[in-house]
């Protein structure tokens, strides 16, 4: 969803509202709001099946502006200010953030000093004066952000060679920053980065100023498009930043490891067409910029971080991957630009839309320019189905992950066992009708959330028929559905599956 600039003057109104009704309160409900106050303060969340306590609920975020200091060792906290411009969808005693593995110095409400507790992995903050719904309200807050965690919790920086990186999906921004860290909140993003002089920091969107005072440059990034807090990207390290032009001028600008960046140049100028070939299926480009961000660390996967994904070095040096191989893996990513960023999941058993999709164009891009076809790759995955949606659920109610695994939801049931759903449909309706849907999906939902009822109402309403049962059994069934046109296909003995596994599940990792 859109939303607008934040309004101080109904802000100051309802406050002077607020003072004239706490004068006229009667002794008694006084003393009831007293006792309510001093309830301790609870965990929230906005209930999603497989994330109950992530997001909160009663405000909706329309812009965060976080500023990160680094010292120069990835082994120290950040100093950082994290500040939010929220609207309030309800009457709010106290604000319910979720941040956890940083230590908060202080907190401020539209400018007052606000009293704040932890709880589970929520920080409460207690305004002066509560919120009424439809409020406009900043909160400003000031705390650590600790790149290193502990064995069993996983986080969302990633330690480099030379610096930092961000990786937050699927449930640890809130490890980084002060956040409403479901992706059913999106918002615009202001990024002020500090590091000493020979560093290079980048951060989603495109930069808007550098500053240089003493012996530390700092750098100043914004987007326009609103962002889930899972996508956020900064970059701090000996990087060089490279430059070129994407189709109808789209500014293309990747990050490199300066010592890297003449063996990952040939890798990096493909990106262009890559973009070009993406929006003869799907439609245009839905951002400001696109680049690669090439990090000198080991992950097990690269994440679709908007406008700037997350790679690591080694995929793109290691010769045992085959050339085809990585190529797919950038579409891969760069199909998430519009399946996933753009359109994000209102939800995250809605995780399919993302992953299906990016793994049906890397898919196509491999049959378009490596003769790997599609109808192979899904027969494959067709006869693994079943044992996929066995051990992690179907493809639109995936199991719940592991407790401390930010990984765990991205299996093989939302990689080629959700692209398998949408060769299906392909089937059921046909190509002309299949293509219709994408391009009207992204087109209709660009930069808002969107359900798997949405897209079963959109496919229906573009067939012109009722694809509910169809859809019901592919993507809720715990048995794979007869492929149409293809009644010979069948599940592989154990022994006997084949086929290629998702394109970040293959090499450990949750295939962002």
């Amino acid at each position: 969803m859109l939303h607008t600039p934040h309004p101080p003057t109904p802000r100051l109104r309802a406050r002077s509202r607020r003072r004239l009704r706490a004068v006229a309160l009667l002794a008694s409900a006084v003393s009831v709001c007293l006792v309510a106050a001093s309830a301790p303060p609870t965990p929230l969340g906005v209930g999603d099946r497989l994330f109950p306590q992530l997001g909160n609920p009663g405000y909706d975020v329309a812009a965060y502006d976080l500023s990160f200091t680094y010292s120069g060792s990835n082994n120290e906290p950040l100093k950082a200010v994290t500040t939010i411009e929220a609207r309030t969808t309800a009457d709010l005693d106290r604000i319910n953030l979720d941040f956890a593995h940083g230590k908060v110095d202080s907190v401020e409400v539209d400018g007052e000093p606000a009293g704040f507790a932890t709880a589970g992995e929520d920080l409460v903050v207690t305004p002066e004066d509560a919120l009424d719904e439809g409020d406009w309200t900043r909160i400003t807050v000031r705390h650590s952000s600790d790149p290193v965690y502990s064995d069993d919790r996983q986080g969302g920086w990633v330690r480099t060679a030379d610096g930092l990186a961000m990786a937050n999906q699927a449930d640890v921004a809130h490890l980084v920053f002060p956040c409403n860290d479901h992706p059913s909140d999106k918002a615009r993003f202001t990024f002020h980065i500090t590091a000493p002089d020979g560093l290079t920091a980048v951060a989603n969107g495109l930069p808007t100023r550098v500053d240089r005072t003493g012996t530390s440059t700092t750098w100043t990034y914004r987007s326009p498009h609103p962002m889930a807090t899972e996508l956020a990207q900064v970059s701090i390290g000996r990087s060089t930043v490279l430059h070129r032009a994407g189709p109808h001028g789209l500014p293309v600008r990747d990050v490199v490891p300066t010592e890297h960046r003449a063996a990952l140049e040939p890798w990096l100028e493909k990106t262009p067409g890559q973009i070009t070939w993406m929006e003869q299926k799907v439609g245009r480009y839905p951002f400001e910029t696109y680049g690669l961000l090439m990090a000198d660390a080991t992950t097990g996967f690269e994440l679709e971080t908007q406008t700037l994904t997350l790679f690591e070095r080694e995929l793109f040096t290691e010769p045992a991957y085959p050339k085809w191989y990585v190529e797919s893996i950038m579409v891969h990513e760069l199909a998430h630009s519009w399946f996933g960023n753009s359109v994000s999941p209102a939800t995250w058993s809605d995780l399919w839309l993302n992953e299906g999709h990016a793994t049906w164009y890397e898919a196509l891009y491999a049959e378009e320019t490596a003769d790997k076809t599609v109808a192979a790759r899904m027969k494959a995955a067709y006869g693994a189905s079943d044992r996929w949606r066995t051990a992690g659920g179907p493809p639109a109610a995936p199991k719940p992950p592991k407790n401390g695994s930010k990984t765990g939801i991205f299996r093989a049931n939302v990689y080629d066992g959700a692209a398998l759903v949408l060769y299906a449909l392909r089937q059921e309706i046909g190509r002309p009708a299949f293509e219709r849907v994408e391009r009207a999906w992204v087109a209709r939902n660009q930069d808002g959330t969107a359900t798997t009822a949405d897209f079963v109402r959109l496919a229906s309403e573009t067939s012109g028929r009722d694809l509910g049962g169809f859809f019901q059994a592919w993507l809720y069934g715990a048995k794979t559905p007869p492929m149409p046109g293809h009644p010979d296909w069948k599940q592989n003995p154990v022994e006997k599956a084949a086929g290629k596994q998702p394109a970040k599940a293959s090499r450990n990792t949750h295939g962002e």
